[in-house]
């Protein structure tokens, strides 16, 4: 991040890349111990949960099929029916269980990436034990904006599955049906996508800015305004590249099409190693595509002001505040 400011709104497709791979290597010891203590956790209990539900939801399966068979009221059926109640209820409660570790995991990996970034940004001096002193405290901020992100995905759900009700009922049967369904099912995922681009941003927002919460959403929209289109373009790769990691460990690995045991532990190994990358460099790009925007918008980040705010005063986190983010438009 050596670039001024005003160069970094000229960053294209490529040379975003290209600067978070030139990011990691120069500061590799501390990306290494973030990838250790919180994104390798992090990607390891995502695959783990993949490999633990198939084998939970396989053995529910099974014993529904046999409970079908079993006549009502016997021993037998009373005895699976049991069972299957417990099954159920341990495969809710390791879903739960694994939301909460998956969110915590998630938020504290990104705020130590995206201060780690800041820090970078402004040339000041940074330490692993620093980083995991403030990372907490920002977390709560993240929180709260993780809170809101998903309360407008859930209306956003609950308003495409109306909507496309409503067509079910009111469209006969047939080609046109198909078509319409097909429309509202691209329209849904071209907004989906928008709003997942905009919370990534958000989240950048609430550790480098005041602004946490519904007002880091909205000055996340704001800022993505002239840039859509490449945070797009790096969300649906990124997207791809988690997809394609994922099928990969279920067919390899979960499914056991990669061979014997020991070939499936290379494979699950491989697959925990490039997720983590992923979610690495997928976290300080985030970070830099932040600063893109606020470079195309002319909102001066003065360094010396983001730096003292990054510092952690009396052991409390002071974020940085809209005046000294925005000193000035500057004229390009």
């Amino acid at each position: 991040m050596d670039k001024e400011q005003e160069e970094v709104q000229y960053l294209g497709f490529f040379g975003i890349f290209k600067e978070s791979f030139n990011i990691v290597p120069a500061w590799r010891s501390i990306f290494s111990q973030i990838s250790l203590v919180l994104i390798f956790p992090l990607s390891f209990i995502y695959l783990a949960h993949i490999q633990i539900s198939q084998y939970l939801f396989s053995n529910i399966v099974a014993d529904e099929y046999i409970l079908d068979r079993v006549p009502e009221g016997t021993p037998t059926y009373n005895s699976i029916s049991d069972v299957l109640s417990s099954e159920w209820t341990t495969f809710l409660l390791f879903k739960i269980g694994y939301f909460v570790f998956f969110i915590v995991l998630t938020l504290l990996s990104t705020s130590a990436v995206v201060y780690t970034i800041a820090c970078i940004y402004t040339a000041k001096d940074i330490t692993f034990r620093k980083v995991m002193s403030v990372v907490p405290k920002v977390w709560k901020r993240l929180m709260s904006t993780f809170l809101w992100n998903f309360i407008i995905v859930f209306a956003y759900n609950l308003v495409a599955i109306l909507v496309l009700a409503i067509f079910v009922l009111i469209i006969p049967q047939g080609v046109f049906l198909v078509l319409v369904v097909m429309i509202i099912l691209m329209v849904y995922l071209a907004g989906f996508v928008y709003i997942s681009v905009i919370w990534h941003l958000a989240s950048v927002v609430s550790v480098l800015e005041e602004r946490y919460g519904l007002n880091a959403m909205i000055k996340s929209h704001d800022l993505i305004k002239g840039k859509m289109g490449i945070s797009t373009a790096m969300f649906v790769i990124f997207g791809l590249c988690f997809f394609g990691i994922q099928i990969g460990f279920q067919w390899f690995v979960v499914l056991g099409n990669g061979g014997g045991l020991f070939w499936r532990f290379g494979y699950g190994v491989l697959c925990l190693t490039l997720l983590s990358m992923l979610i690495l460099f997928g976290l300080i790009i985030e970070t830099i595509i932040y600063f893109i925007c606020k470079s195309y918008h002319h909102e001066n980040i003065d360094k010396s002001s983001l730096s003292d705010h990054l510092e952690v005063y009396l052991g409390e986190y002071v974020p940085l505040k809209s005046k000294d983010v925005q000193l000035e438009h500057f004229e390009v």
